[in-house]
């Protein structure tokens, strides 16, 4: 039987991540940069950043998120696709998700996505507004889900399989999470960065409207 990502979760998480944990350890941090965690979000990290909007717009929005979280989900399907339309769509906003999986679902969920997304930005948001409309499945049965959701974007059973078994792929969404947590000190689903600066729990268009509004006003 094919491992799966929640089995290679337990099996890292003695040894592989032990290992990412002294790597990380390495990484030098001054006293000024650990207080300016917005400066450390924008960092790249070791996936590569999954970004809509224009490079060169005034605002960027980096967004720590997990797929099994109701409340990511909430953010999902209510605001996002007003301020995709209103501020993204516009060139006013760049908006980048980050992956903060909070379980071993979520982290099946995150590899499904880059699966679906690739290298395409586009199938990337698109793969996570699915599953996030299967955020209650995603719970309860996640194997079943992932699988229909990869099927209806085209991967083959195959392709499905190999997706949740890439340990390449499960090592740095790990280590992109001790980051977060560690240097970028994320401790909620959802957490959001404006401009640099953190704003955590889920939040209503109103609010982030302002807070974008706000920042175009500068």
């Amino acid at each position: 039987m094919p491992l799966t990502y929640a089995g290679r979760a337990t099996a890292l998480s003695l040894a592989g991540l032990i290992a990412l944990v002294a790597q990380l350890s390495l990484v030098a941090v001054t006293p000024a940069a650990a207080q300016n965690t917005g400066a450390l979000a924008a960092e790249p990290v070791s996936l590569p950043d999954m970004s809509i909007g224009s490079p060169n717009a005034p605002i960027t929005i980096i967004e720590y998120s997990s797929m099994t979280c109701s409340h990511c989900a909430m953010f999902e399907q209510n605001t996002f696709p007003m301020v995709k339309s209103r501020y993204i769509d516009t060139g006013q906003v760049r908006f980048v998700f980050r992956e903060y999986p909070i379980d071993n679902n979520a982290f099946g969920a995150s590899m499904m996505a880059r699966c679906i997304g690739k290298d395409d930005p586009g199938r990337y948001f698109g793969a996570i507004d699915s599953l996030f409309r299967q955020e209650d499945q995603l719970v309860h049965n996640a194997m079943n889900t992932l699988k229909w959701v990869g099927a209806q974007s085209g991967m083959s059973e195959s392709q499905i399989n190999n997706c949740l078994n890439d340990q390449d792929m499960f090592q740095k969404l790990s280590a992109d999470r001790k980051i977060a947590s560690d240097l970028v000190k994320v401790d909620a689903a959802p957490t959001f960065f404006i401009n640099g600066r953190k704003y955590t729990g889920n939040m209503a268009f109103d609010q982030m409207d302002g807070i974008i509004r706000s920042q175009l006003r500068r």
